[in-house]
């Protein structure tokens, strides 16, 4: 019985795979651990094997070169799936004003979609950019190390929707959305 319904699905997920629209990512996992499986195209799929953000140096918005490899392998992963499309967020430390952060935030994510446009992403795929400043930091500590990890963009997937949302990295708490620069 348990063979069966296994040829069922096995079967439904063939036939699926020969209609005129595509399939939707399916994971395919040798593991018994659910959380071993990483779905094609998914934020997983980008965090683990691709890395989702780039890091800047203090009161910075200048890629490193490091930051640039990062982002041409973004560029690489993200044509591999051309419905996704992105948001970049922008993040800073706690140190300055929140004006003077937001705007910080700001011009990280702008810098970082303009390399990936340089690199050849479609313009049309980066949805907007949006500035959460100091306002959602990622470490919470009050040292070096916590502030080089909040000194960040981070490239947001969208799933394939052409409508931004407010910077969803950690809802509840504000952050400003502006429109991609040319």
């Amino acid at each position: 019985m348990k063979f069966h319904l296994i040829g069922m699905l096995a079967l439904g997920v063939l036939l699926t795979a020969c209609g005129d629209t595509p399939p939707e990512p399916v994971a395919v996992c040798t593991s018994t651990e659910p959380t071993d499986c990483i779905v094609k195209g998914s934020i997983r799929d980008l965090v683990v094997n691709v890395g989702d953000r780039v890091f800047f140096e203090f009161d910075s918005s200048k890629l490193s070169d490091a930051g640039k490899k990062k982002l041409e392998e973004q560029v690489a992963w993200l044509n591999q799936y051309p419905a996704i499309n992105i948001q970049v967020g922008g993040f800073c430390d706690e140190r300055g004003s929140s004006e003077y952060n937001l705007a910080l935030g700001e011009r990280r994510a702008n810098e970082v979609a303009s390399y990936l446009k340089q690199c050849g992403l479609n313009a049309c795929r980066i949805l907007s950019v949006c500035s959460a400043g100091k306002e959602r930091p990622f470490d919470t500590g009050h040292n070096e190390e916590a502030w080089a990890k909040n000194r960040t963009a981070v490239t947001l997937i969208q799933n394939g929707s052409n409508e931004a949302q407010a910077c969803p990295i950690m809802p509840g708490a504000p952050a400003v959305a502006v429109p991609v620069a040319e």
